[in-house]
């Protein structure tokens, strides 16, 4: 059994001496994992956020398996450079790791969006990429099974002045059908509706809280999971970060 195919590095641990366990998010295979034989000579490739092709071997489809990789896009170090950048690569790869099963299948799209967000996480802060990565939960979610609604208002069909989610259809509300229930909804980021919304203050604060909330109750707590820590700590530095520039 084997396969060639593009990767980005999820986590990395040592085995032995030499050896490194490798998870990855891989275009076609899904979150997978694979022994790297003498990967700790080539540790400064087996980084989380770098992208690498992949070459797995095994003798029966359900082993580990070994691994051989080659780099294709270099990112950790600029990454760990950035404080606002590693909060968001740690969100990252510990959202896919929760949330992916193993060897499941992925559709290509969230492995696309996933190296578009990473790119976004070096050339600028968080202002820049964290619409970016609301969206690529949004994608998790809709690879998942899970999709938000947010096409038309789910109590009067209109697809005008949509304002918030509900928590639970999540499906998209009009101003003036969930003002009397503001409170309990959730409120709905104009980017979300197309790119010719500009992201506003709280904007990814917003989006945050609202794919959090659908990724928690519909794919984490069903299997016994919580949030991953790294992503709290994201939502608490957008939260921070949009405070600060109002």
């Amino acid at each position: 059994m084997e396969w060639t195919d593009d990767a980005i590095v999820l986590s990395v641990r040592q085995h032995g001496e030499s050896s490194t366990i490798l998870e990855v998010l891989t275009r076609s295979h899904g979150r997978h994992l694979g022994l790297v034989r003498g990967g700790r000579k080539t540790k400064p490739v087996l980084q989380p956020g770098n992208t690498v092709q992949l070459h797995w071997r095994a003798r029966l489809a359900e082993h580990l398996g070994n691994f051989t990789a080659e780099l294709i896009c270099a990112r950790a170090g600029a990454l760990m450079d950035n404080h606002q950048a590693l909060a968001g690569l740690n969100a990252f790869t510990s959202v896919a790791i929760a949330t992916l099963p193993e060897r499941g299948p992925l559709y290509d799209p969230v492995f696309v969006a996933a190296n578009i967000l990473l790119d976004a996480m070096m050339e600028d802060g968080i202002g820049h990429w964290g619409p970016v990565y609301v969206r690529w939960e949004l994608g998790l979610l809709e690879a998942l099974g899970f999709g938000l609604d947010l096409s038309a208002c789910a109590a009067t069909g209109t697809i005008d002045d949509l304002a918030y989610v509900s928590p639970k259809s999540g499906r998209a509300v009009s101003a003036e059908a969930g003002a009397p229930y503001a409170s309990r909804l959730y409120a709905l980021p104009q980017f979300l509706l197309g790119s010719q919304h500009a992201v506003t203050s709280g904007d990814i604060a917003a989006g945050l809280a609202l794919t959090g909330r659908f990724l928690f109750e519909r794919v984490l707590r069903p299997h016994g999971k919580t949030m991953p820590p790294s992503r709290l700590r994201l939502e608490s530095l957008t939260e921070h970060e949009e405070g600060e520039s109002r």
